[in-house]
């Protein structure tokens, strides 16, 4: 019995040391990076509704507009040197992109921080957030007001997808490796055709969900292109250079390049003009756990770099 206890007490005091630490570490890794944030970004976006400035990074193309434009939302980092990047890259191809920090100043590439970022972060706070940066947009000169399309990677493809559903002024939707939806009578309220974007060894999404989320998107009716890529892990699009080397991730992001074209640049504008009923999103822990695991231990294991 004795040594049963101890035991039990050696455990208890792992816990709470494995607790201690990784609360110090999170506050640690926030004191050392409130600064991170103005690095990359290069814009103020005002409030709506006494709701706080968004800051983001835009990323305008050559030329002159009025330019289709994407939001893109960043991963569970949050904004990082990477998305602005890809922002860049992006508008290359003559999209206005603005990149939104939807965390509201915090970015790390601390693991246990880039969770709690998450569980911390209400899902009708991001959206009033995109709300305000979307009214900014529409009011913008250079801005395309009916060509206004949402992407986003892992978190940020969730998030693209909560709010396409709570926005039905959206032109598009993609989706790197968000957790999918899977019952069409929510989804039959999205505005526009949909790219799913997702790893075939992305341990986080099994691959049935992804199928039922396709067999859901075909019965509400929405417009949608569900790819899976053989052999990939979540998060196999990494960074802007290794996009333009090809492979596997150059196909990906040339297959986003082919449906904003059709979707953004050619295409109709939203379908959908009646009221949205209200969809509540909810937090998915499981999703975010293997998530977590993915990117510490697992194939997923590319880090942001911050300026």
């Amino acid at each position: 019995m004795k040594m049963v206890r101890r035991i039990l007490s050696g455990l208890l005091i792992l816990v709470i040391g494995l607790f201690i630490f990784l609360a110090g570490s999170i506050a640690i890794d926030f004191l050392a990076g409130k600064e991170r944030i103005l690095a990359v970004t290069n814009t103020t976006i005002p409030g709506r509704n006494g709701e706080p400035e968004v800051r983001a990074y835009v990323a305008t193309p050559p030329g002159e507009g009025p330019f289709p434009v994407v939001i893109m939302i960043h991963e569970f980092y949050g904004l990082n040197q990477s998305i602005v990047d890809k922002a860049e890259g992006l508008a290359q191809e003559g999209y206005l992109v603005v990149a939104p920090d939807t965390f509201r100043g915090s970015t790390t590439a601390w693991i246990p921080r880039a969770i709690y970022q998450v569980i911390t972060n209400n899902p009708d706070q991001v959206n009033r957030d995109l709300d305000s940066v979307y009214a900014w947009i529409a009011a913008q000169p250079n801005a395309a007001q009916n060509r206004i399309g949402i992407a986003g990677f892992c978190y940020g493809g969730r998030a693209s997808l909560s709010y396409s559903l709570h926005n039905n002024q959206l032109a598009a939707t993609v989706i790197f490796y968000g957790s999918p939806v899977t019952d069409p009578q929510v989804l039959r309220s999205l505005p526009g055709p949909v790219l799913g974007i997702f790893g075939g060894a992305d341990n986080s999404i099994p691959v049935e969900d992804v199928l039922a989320f396709e067999a859901a998107l075909n019965q509400a009716g929405i417009p949608n292109e569900i790819t899976i890529y053989d052999g990939q892990p979540h998060a196999f699009v990494t960074d802007i250079e290794s996009i333009r080397a090809g492979g596997v991730q150059g196909q990906a992001w040339t297959q986003m390049l082919k449906f904003l074209e059709k979707n953004l640049k050619q295409g109709a504008v939203s379908r959908n003009s009646n009221p949205l009923p209200v969809y509540q999103d909810s937090f998915d822990w499981q999703y975010y756990l293997i998530v977590a695991y993915e990117h510490a231990f697992g194939t997923a294991s590319h880090h942001p770099q911050h300026p």
